[in-house]
This record gives C-alpha cells, sequence and structure tokens, in this order.
C-alpha cells in the first residue's frame, strides 16, 4: 500500500509545498515548473516570467503570453531591468543589465503549502517611467511576506519602449491605437497573478497594488483602466496619481505627431526602420528628449478617456484606497529659482504663475516673513509636483468610488548620510522618503544613519500597509486610530512620524483653489 501511495505522489502536479523543507521550493506555474529559494521560511522566486520577451517585432506591442517551457526554470537572479539611463542616483540594483527583455516578476512567499489564500501585494516601482526596477531593495518582498503576505513586485517598459506611440503603430491594434505599453505591463502582470499566486499560496480574490511615485501614478491607471480594474480589490497610492499637472496622459493625435517627429530625427522612414534600431541608440536619442517626452496616452484602449473623467464619473474599481504625500515632495527652488527668499520676489514668482489670480495665491500660500515664504514655496512646489494630482484622486474616489479611503501625511525626514557627506538638514520628508519604512526596508539601505525613532516609524507605518492589504483597512492592535474619510465632512488625516496622530485636513481649500486653477470650468 505504500509503494502505491508513493507512486500515486510521484504523479501529482508539484506546488510550494513539494519541496518546501529542501531549501529549494518549487512551484508549478501555468508555463511551467519554476525553481525558488529559501530564506528562514520565505521562499523566493526572482525573475519569473509574465510576458514573451518585447523585442524584435514585438518591440511596441501589447504583451504577449509566455511561451511554455520543459524542465525546471531557476528562478534564482533577478531578470533585467527596462532599457534606462542612470538619472536617479539614489536608485540601487541587484539586477545585473538593463535589456528590452525585460519583463519579469519577483515573488516572496510565507505560504508553506499551495491554497493558503493570502493575501497579496503587488508594487510598482518609481521612476518617472524613465527608470527603476523590480530588484531594488528598497521594495524586496521579504519583510512583508513575514507580516503574512504574498509579495508581488513587477518590471514594466519606460520611457519610449514603454510608451512610444506612432501611426504605423496604431494601425497594427484593433483598437487603431498605440502607446502605453508600460501600463499594459502591469496590467499583464495582475493577469499572471489572478491565474497563478494560487498556486504560491496566494488569494487572487485579495489582491491590493501598490507604488510610490510613478508606481503610484501607475497604480491610479490601473484602478482607472476598464483592463485592469476587477483584477485587484485593493489599491495603495504614494505621492501621485496620472493627473494633470503630474504626468497626465496626452492626446493619442499628440502622441503620434511627436512620434512621428521622433522617427524621422531617427532617420527612420518606416516602423520596420525603428524596429530594426539598436536598442541602445533608441534609448539614447529619446532621454534626450526629458523625462516627460513619452507621456501615456488616451489610446481608447486602456484609457477610453482621461483617468480624471473617470474617477470623476465613478467607472474606476469600486475597492478601497489608502494615499497621501510627503512633507517635501519638492525643494522649494521649484518656485523661487535660486533667488532670495523675499516678499518681492516671491511675489514676482507667484504672478508668473498665476498673472491675476496671484493675490488669490497668497492667501494660500502667505508670505510675511521668509520663514513664511519658505514653508509656502516648499507646500506650493511640492502642490504642483505631485500632491495636488494625489489629492484630486483621493477627492474623486472619495466622491464616487463607493469604498473606504484612508489618507495620510507622511513628515519623518530621513536622518543624515552615515559618510556626513552632502549632509542637508532636512526640513521635511522628501519625495520617497517613505518607501523603505512602509516595506520594512530600512536595513537594506545602507546610505543613511538610521536611529531607533526610524525603526519606530517603519513599524507603525508598515504595519498600517499591512493591515490594510489584508483587509482594507489600516487599523490594528496598538496603533494610533485611522478614520476612514467621510464625504462632505473635513477629513482627518494620519501624520506620520515618530508620534503618529490624526488631524484634521488644513488644506482643503488650498487644494480646491488649485483645483480651479487646472480644471478650469470643470
Amino acid at each position: 500500500m505504500k509503494k502505491i501511495v508513493a507512486a500515486f505522489l510521484m504523479v501529482l502536479p508539484l506546488g510550494l509545498y513539494a519541496q518546501l523543507n529542501s531549501g529549494t521550493p518549487q512551484v508549478k506555474t501555468a508555463n511551467g515548473l519554476v525553481e525558488g529559494i529559501s530564506s528562514s521560511g520565505i521562499s523566493i522566486f526572482r525573475g519569473i516570467p509574465f510576458a514573451r520577451p518585447p523585442v524584435g517585432d514585438l518591440r511596441w506591442k501589447a504583451p504577449q503570453p509566455v511561451k511554455n517551457w520543459e524542465g525546471v526554470r531557476k528562478a534564482y537572479q533577478f531578470g533585467a531591468r527596462a532599457m534606462q539611463m542612470p538619472v536617479f542616483s539614489d536608485m540601487v540594483f541587484r539586477s545585473d543589465n538593463i535589456s528590452e527583455d525585460c519583463l519579469y516578476l519577483n515573488v516572496w512567499t510565507p505560504a508553506k503549502k499551495e491554497n493558503e489564500k493570502l493575501p497579496v501585494l503587488v508594487y510598482f516601482y518609481g521612476g518617472g517611467f524613465v527608470a527603476g526596477d523590480g530588484s531594488e531593495p528598497r521594495y524586496d518582498g521579504e519583510s512583508m511576506a513575514r507580516k503574512g503576505i504574498v509579495a508581488v513586485i513587477v518590471n514594466y517598459r519606460l520611457g519610449v519602449f514603454g510608451f512610444f506611440c506612432h501611426p504605423e503603430l496604431s494601425k497594427e491594434t484593433t483598437y487603431h491605437g498605440s502607446g502605453n505599453y508600460g501600463l499594459m505591463d502591469q496590467w499583464a502582470a495582475l493577469k499572471w497573478v489572478q491565474q497563478n499566486i494560487a498556486a504560491l499560496g496566494g488569494d487572487p480574490k485579495r489582491v491590493t497594488i501598490a507604488g510610490e511615485s510613478a508606481g503610484s501614478l501607475s497604480v491610479s491607471a490601473q484602478m482607472a483602466s476598464p483592463l485592469s480594474k476587477n483584477l485587484i480589490s485593493g489599491a495603495i497610492g504614494e505621492s501621485g496619481a496620472i493627473i494633470y499637472p503630474t504626468l497626465a496622459p496626452v492626446t493619442l493625435v499628440e502622441a503620434e505627431e511627436k512620434g512621428v517627429k521622433f522617427a524621422t530625427s531617427l532617420g527612420a522612414s518606416s516602423l520596420a526602420d525603428l524596429r530594426a534600431m539598436p536598442a541602445q541608440k533608441i534609448l539614447e536619442a529619446g532621454s534626450k528628449l526629458g523625462i516627460s517626452a513619452f507621456a501615456a496616452t488616451v489610446d481608447g484602449y486602456f484609457f477610453p478617456r482621461l483617468p480624471v473623467d473617470i474617477y470623476i464619473s465613478g467607472q474606476q474599481a469600486h475597492v478601497p484606497l489608502l494615499l497621501g504625500w510627503n512633507s517635501e515632495e519638492m525643494n522649494y527652488r521649484m518656485i523661487m529659482g535660486g533667488k532670495e527668499l523675499t516678499t518681492e520676489n516671491y511675489t514676482k514668482a507667484l504672478q508668473n504663475l498665476y498673472g491675476e489670480k496671484s493675490g488669490e495665491a497668497l492667501k494660500y500660500y502667505p508670505a510675511s516673513n521668509p520663514e513664511e515664504i519658505l514653508k509656502s514655496a516648499t507646500a506650493l512646489s511640492g502642490d504642483r509636483f505631485i500632491a495636488y494630482s494625489t489629492w484630486k484622486w483621493y477627492d474623486s474616489h472619495l466622491k464616487t468610488g463607493g469604498s473606504p479611503v484612508y489618507r495620510y501625511y507622511y513628515e519623518r525626514p530621513r536622518p543624515n548620510m552615515r559618510d556626513n557627506k552632502g549632509n542637508i538638514p532636512a526640513t521635511g520628508a522628501a519625495h520617497s522618503a517613505e518607501i523603505e519604512y512602509a516595506m520594512g526596508n530600512l536595513q537594506t539601505n545602507r546610505v543613511y544613519d538610521w536611529k531607533p525613532e526610524d525603526y519606530q516609524v517603519s513599524a507603525v507605518l508598515q504595519e498600517y500597509f499591512a493591515n490594510f492589504i489584508k483587509t482594507g483597512n489600516p487599523n490594528g492592535i496598538g496603533l494610533p486610530e485611522w478614520p476612514k474619510a467621510v464625504n462632505g465632512k473635513p477629513a482627518m488625516v494620519m501624520h506620520i512620524d515618530v508620534y503618529s496622530r490624526t488631524e484634521a485636513d488644513q488644506w482643503q481649500e488650498r487644494y480646491k483653489w488649485l483645483d480651479e486653477q487646472f480644471n478650469p470650468g470643470k
């Protein structure tokens, strides 16, 4: 009888449980077996393909299904990062190289067997849609996995490879549009999760998407797109929404015109010429045009119309949303340039921005003394860069989303650098400062001299995130109470710092005024 049972077990499909105790966990995905590594009870799978390599004729096409493989695929190393230039100095990569062949994801799971139905986090990295990678240590999923969550970090195409539009490309599609390939990569990864995450111990009905900066824009995009909105059960946005003036989508006509001009500059007379060009040549030419040269597009497919209009009309995913922004998203110099912080200089800066309405701007961003000018210029810089778009996302989803919304304001500045070089006294929490705290990854960043207070802040913020991923509600035992927002009432905002606490929204009227400037007549 024992021999019969053993023979029967040998022909069962291999799942996570099959070799968990050997140090080389294996799982059967829809495309074949993958083998990962074990780290103190956490199974880690790196570099799993979720779409075919977008190379050759697949350059600038929607992600295509992965081809099945025979045998066991080793998932020990991170896949290549998407084509990108070295744009941001704070990015550290564990992947070996850049390549168009970049559509891979990484999974950290605490599950001991298949179908444990654990909550799932799918995280999209930031980097202005021109840089970033799932191998960055600050996004590592092991700490979240130790909270009982299956963490998935996703790569997607960037820059000219992720958002290029051209009339010939639009003719290739049934919907007569082009662009948004990077966002469609994320959509493909979400479909992969629906198909495969149960084998990794996750619950496909409990998938929360999250991201910071361009990753947060991506979360707002996936919620708005009819392709993705039914694949998720919750969302976390850290600083940014794909709403004007933050890298909002442009019209297809505008994007195609830019695409034709770009192709001409490369000497390409056809799409075939462009697809035959070396990726590095295209990357270098595209990078010279700046971070916003290749924007998302209202393509009639991924985005049937502007995301902001989708949210206002209530056609987005009706899921719980946790979102917020940082106290110093942008430096005051964005408003002041290199000029001294005087009332005269500040007033002139507002006049250049708002003309005859600059007097109104002073009501919300006052300037009675240099200290107040510094505070107001910092606030306005951050609002125009990314805080307003996040607020608009919050406000629209609160009114039409039919689901709980929780808002935070992150205030903990990073500590000094360990080498004491280039240290500038921090006046607030800079853009992206919260990532390591939220993901429980302070120890992965050796640049900063973390203090016990930093670990205290991280423990609170990560616990809020983990609770939200598990239940759609950030609250839990031992945490300051975080009330959900109520439409028509002043929001109670969770201020994240050494002593986290809720405070009534101080800036509602300020953002309503900005809303009138950015969306006149709406």
